[in-house]
């Protein structure tokens, strides 16, 4: 089993549509800053990564919707390992509502390893693949001005 980092955020007004639910394409916003966190507990951070000449691009990101998220809700998104491959990796994403653990969404998101002087695609090196699929506890972190619970979210 993989590393899973959560990450909690609250839902700030401006990211509500006129149905006064969280816009969808705010889902990527969220998945996108839950990624960098989990980048960040593995690898120390993305400036780490380039450091090393090699960095990730998005090839693919699928959202199912099974509730609304609401203005100031503070959501717990999960994300764990998936599936690696030669020269991509996939990241599997929950949403919930965290005080009642209501799912609200689920997904993936899929990032091809790219070298960084042509951005051309290679294989993701062995120890790379080796962080992504360390296991531990889940890491919660915390952006929403929440206390924390200590037992585990998933």
């Amino acid at each position: 089993m993989s590393r899973t980092v959560s990450l909690l955020i609250r839902v700030r007004y401006g990211e509500c549509d006129a149905q006064q639910v969280v816009f969808n394409a705010r889902y990527a916003d969220y998945i996108d800053l839950a990624a960098t966190e989990f980048i960040r507990v593995l690898f120390g951070g993305y400036q780490n990564i380039i450091d090393d000449g090699m960095d990730t691009q998005v090839v693919n990101m699928n959202i199912n919707w099974q509730a609304p998220a609401r203005f100031d809700d503070v959501l717990q998104i999960d994300l764990a390992t998936g599936r690696i491959g030669n020269s991509s990796y996939r990241l599997d994403v929950t949403f919930r509502q965290y005080e009642s653990q209501q799912k609200i969404a689920d997904g993936e998101i899929t990032y091809v390893m790219v070298d960084t002087k042509g951005y051309q695609k290679m294989a993701i090196p062995e120890s790379f693949k080796q962080k992504l699929q360390q296991s531990g506890p889940t890491l919660t972190i915390d952006q929403a001005g929440t206390e924390v619970r200590s037992e585990n979210h998933s």
